[in-house]
């Protein structure tokens, strides 16, 4: 149910952000989560439960649409990648967070403390950001010029804040008036194109499998006990952490793209290792060292690329007016796919077996690093503004076009 509402919140993000501003969505989201959270605690029956749940994962979905929107139109150019990529830290942050919960907590009479103490963190999230302004980019886009001027002196003094407030006013003007349908034509088609298979790819590709399952898979190479099935996978997020943290420190030094492939690279290789691991069968000693191994690489691998830049491509690749429909578009993507693991994975573990799935796995992996390689584009340092010259120029930044 969580996966279902996921993909519901994610088509109506994008709305939501557009029609009420990136930070009361921000609101409304921490709200939900508080109370959807405590509301799953206290069922008193399964259906209670699953509307819980249902309405929990819509909160999730549009949260994932509008964070990387807002935090990407709310920082300066030269810190936005990182900013974006630690969304990735506190995302991981609480996954590690959810994995030691559980595992504190095991046994079955302590599922309602699992499901309630979700909202604590939400509690004490909510009282920031009510301190915190919107967007001046969305301000603009309602024509509320002094509030876009604060919003914007808050994050920029040094700026030309006149200059910078002109340079997005000029941009929303000649954008003109847009809506959905225009992400399906010409100039976006290509970008609408991207961002719908690489939210598709960084799912299909396998993460949320060894998220979902990575007890189950631990326990099919061998592991044994609860600590091997329970402590080792917040173990692997916490490689995945360090791995978004470095991530985050070199994106706006080193660029999207070399960081983006090199972690795809690494997922290709974390494949190869599981493959072998499953396909000959080893349930003991070194076997066992390369199988963890072979998990550890691929959530490495993941956080370095995926996991810290597939959203800030979300943010960067649309004007103003199509941002948060971008981004929902991404997400519905992304959530498909999600669905789709969620849905098969094991049937497919059970059918296909360990080296089979991670074969099929390093398929969509290589698939992802030639997609990434052909289309995605560098835009370490650039305005958000600029951005869409790439689009609308086929592809290639103006400068290449002209050459």
């Amino acid at each position: 149910m969580v996966v279902f509402g996921q993909i519901l919140g994610a088509l109506g993000g994008g709305v939501l952000a557009n029609a009420v501003g990136r930070k009361k969505s921000m609101v409304l989201i921490t709200a939900g989560y508080a109370v959807f959270a405590v509301l799953g605690a206290s069922s008193v029956s399964v259906p209670m439960l699953l509307v819980a749940r249902l309405l929990l994962g819509i909160t999730i979905g549009v949260s994932v649409v509008v964070a990387p929107v807002y935090v990407a139109e709310s920082a300066p150019a030269a810190v936005r990648g990182s900013l974006v990529a630690a969304y990735q830290v506190a995302t991981v942050s609480g996954i590690i967070l959810g994995y030691l919960t559980g595992y504190l907590l095991a046994g079955w009479q302590q599922w309602r403390w699992m499901l309630g103490l979700a909202a604590v963190p939400a509690v004490l999230l909510l009282p920031l950001l009510l301190r915190m302004p919107d967007t001046a980019r969305w301000y603009l886009l309602k024509g509320r010029v002094a509030d876009a001027r604060r919003a914007l002196m808050l994050i920029e003094r040094e700026t030309a804040v006149d200059a910078e407030l002109a340079e997005i006013a000029g941009a929303i003007t000649e954008e003109g008036g847009g809506g959905l349908s225009e992400m399906l034509r010409r100039p976006y088609l290509r970008a609408s194109m991207f961002v719908i298979a690489l939210g598709f790819l960084v799912q299909i590709t396998g993460i949320n499998a060894i998220i979902y399952y990575s007890p189950r898979l631990f326990a099919a190479m061998g592991f044994q006990g609860n600590f091997a099935l329970l402590a080792l996978p917040a173990m692997v997020q916490v490689a995945g952490l360090a791995a978004v943290c470095v991530s985050l420190l070199l994106v706006d030094r080193l660029g999207r793209r070399p960081i983006l492939l090199s972690g795809i690279a690494l997922m290709i290789v974390a494949d190869a290792v599981l493959i072998f691991v499953f396909a000959r069968d080893f349930g003991h000693g070194v076997a066992l060292l390369f199988g963890f191994g072979g998990v550890l690489l691929f959530i490495i691998g993941f956080g370095f690329g995926f996991g810290a830049l597939v959203w800030v491509y979300a943010a960067e690749s649309f004007p103003l007016r199509l941002r948060s429909m971008g981004s929902s578009v991404m997400l519905t993507a992304n959530l498909t796919a999600n669905a789709l693991i969620a849905g098969f994975f094991l049937t497919m573990l059970h059918f296909l077996g360990g080296a089979g799935v991670f074969a099929l796995f390093g398929t969509f992996a290589v698939t992802a690093f030639m997609v990434v390689y052909r289309y995605a584009p560098e835009t370490k340092g650039r305005q958000l503004e600029d951005i869409r010259h790439f689009w609308e120029n086929g592809g290639r930044w103006p400068a290449e076009a002209k050459a």
